[in-house]
């Protein structure tokens, strides 16, 4: 972790004006290619939740500004963040997971694996930030595509985690397949060339997740 310097930081202007808002977010949702990653799925017997959660981590990994948070008078860059996501009981009551972020899919599947069981008796909410702010938020909505979102957020103090969302895979009559992302983040650090640059990140990842495999 870095801590930047507020002196030099070209944006301090950007998260001095945001940081006076109420809501101080921005967000974006967009379709994006999943095709091979949904072939590579299909053809290991895999669900779809493990390889677009991995796809969806590596991407904000690449993307510095998703890895910087505001703390306190500061801001910090982490080296590297780790998705805290929702998991869905039998009760239909979500619980937040959390695990670390894995650049190899078997090592990062098996921590979610892992971390699922873990959650999956627990009948209260866990809390979705336990004391660090290397985390994004990640949830899915498996069940329809959407075309906006958005995020309950705190106000008092605003916070800076990225918030991430999917929605189902469809595919289209000449059988490529795509998906709804989301992303909502503090408009202090992140602007819309950054968002852009995480939906090319998740599509390179959802391409290379055979090859890594």
């Amino acid at each position: 972790m870095k801590r930047i310097d507020l002196s030099r930081w070209p944006r301090r202007s950007h998260l001095k004006l945001f940081e006076s808002y109420a809501v101080p977010y921005t967000s974006l949702v967009a379709p994006v290619r999943a095709t091979a990653l949904h072939s590579f799925a299909k053809s290991e017997g895999l669900g779809l939740f493990r390889p677009i959660l991995w796809a969806v981590s590596t991407a904000a990994n690449a993307v510095p500004e998703l890895r910087q948070r505001i703390r306190g008078a500061e801001v910090v860059e982490h080296e590297v963040v780790h998705p805290s996501y929702t998991m869905m009981s039998k009760a239909e009551l979500f619980n937040y997971c959390t695990v670390p972020h894995r650049s190899a899919p078997r090592a990062f599947f098996a921590e979610v694996d892992a971390e699922n069981a873990r959650v999956e008796g627990e009948t209260e909410l866990l809390p979705d930030a336990p004391g660090r702010d290397d985390l994004l938020f990640v949830s899915s909505i498996p069940w329809r595509s959407f075309t906006a979102l958005t995020h309950p957020v705190p106000l008092n103090p605003a916070d800076s985690y990225p918030r991430i969302t999917w929605g189902r895979a469809e595919p289209d009559t000449e059988g490529q397949v795509s998906l709804s992302l989301g992303i909502m983040a503090h408009h202090g650090l992140v602007d819309g060339v950054h968002m852009a640059r995480f939906f090319e990140a998740f599509e390179a990842a959802a391409g290379d997740i055979a090859s890594l495999w």
